[in-house]
Order: structure tokens, then C-alpha cells, then sequence
């Protein structure tokens, strides 16, 4: 199964969300920070937002974080609001396979889709960030607002 590009940025943020620790991001930062186009990284975290995970404060000295729900998600919950859980073949497209009623396959794969979340289901963010993760994620801040590197000068807020 692959993941969309939305749920694979997703769970980068409230990775590198979950390092910064209590302090804000610059989200323009992070959307460097992460190699990805700032309109991108605002549709995904809005999303984020109207699923709890993140909190966005506008103006000066706002920012982005990662809430304690965001903190305590599941991978697995994340992964299927982004995903979301329809079927993984499209047996009813334009033109509608003649299989469609009597397959076996659509089913199996539905499961399969099912085990793949639910193996991620026991994850949270915060397991994701652990050591070696955390640290390396740290290390590709480039100055945004947030956590920097530890003994290290502290971050500008942009």
C-alpha cells in the first residue's frame, strides 16, 4: 500500500511538531524545512487542525504545535483520516468489472488495508520521535521557530 502525499507530509509535521516541544514553528519554516511547497504544507496542517492534532496561532509570534491529542495520536487513526478507508481497487469505475459481484479480491485487499492500519494503531507521535528520530529531526530544523538542537543556541521566531 502507498501512502498519499498528504498522509506521508502529515505524519512528518506532527513529527517534527512533536520534537519542537511546547514551543511554536514558523510554518513557513517547516514547509522548508520539510522540502515541500508552503500551499501543501497549509492544506495539511488545517487539516490537522480541524482533527485536533495541531494548533495554529496567527499573526506575531503565532505559529504552529502539536496538541497533547496530536502528541497521543495513533499513527494508525492519522493514517486512516488522511487515507480515509474505501476500497483499495475501484471496481466500479468507467467501465465496471464484470467480476464486481462475485470477487473475492476486493475483500481480501479491504482486509489487508484494515491490518495495515491497525499495525500502526499501537504507534503514537510521540513513539515516533524517539531516539534516532528525534535527534535527526532536529537536526534538518533550519532556524525555525521551535526546539534546536540540544546545547545548541536557541532557535529565531520568525
Amino acid at each position: 500500500m502507498r501512502l498519499a502525499k498528504s498522509t506521508d507530509l502529515a505524519l512528518r509535521v506532527v513529527m517534527r511538531l512533536a520534537v519542537a516541544g511546547d514551543e511554536l514553528c514558523v510554518a513557513r519554516q517547516v514547509a522548508e524545512d520539510m522540502q515541500v511547497p508552503y500551499s501543501h504544507l497549509a492544506k495539511v496542517v488545517g487539516r490537522l487542525q480541524r482533527l485536533g492534532a495541531v494548533e495554529t496561532r496567527r499573526g506575531r509570534g503565532g505559529g504552529l504545535a502539536l496538541t497533547e491529542e496530536g502528541r497521543t495520536a495513533s499513527v494508525g487513526w492519522l493514517a486512516r483520516e488522511f487515507e480515509g478507508v474505501g476500497d483499495v481497487v475501484d471496481c466500479e469505475g468507467d467501465v465496471p468489472c464484470p467480476l464486481h459481484r462475485a470477487c473475492r479480491l476486493r475483500t481480501a485487499l479491504r482486509q489487508a488495508q484494515e491490518a495495515f492500519y491497525a499495525s500502526l494503531d499501537p504507534l503514537t507521535v510521540a513513539d515516533l520521535v524517539g531516539p534516532p528520530t528525534g535527534p535527526v529531526l532536529l537536526g534538518l530544523v533550519g532556524g525555525s521557530g521551535g526546539a534546536g538542537p540540544p546545547g545548541g543556541q536557541p532557535a529565531r521566531q520568525a
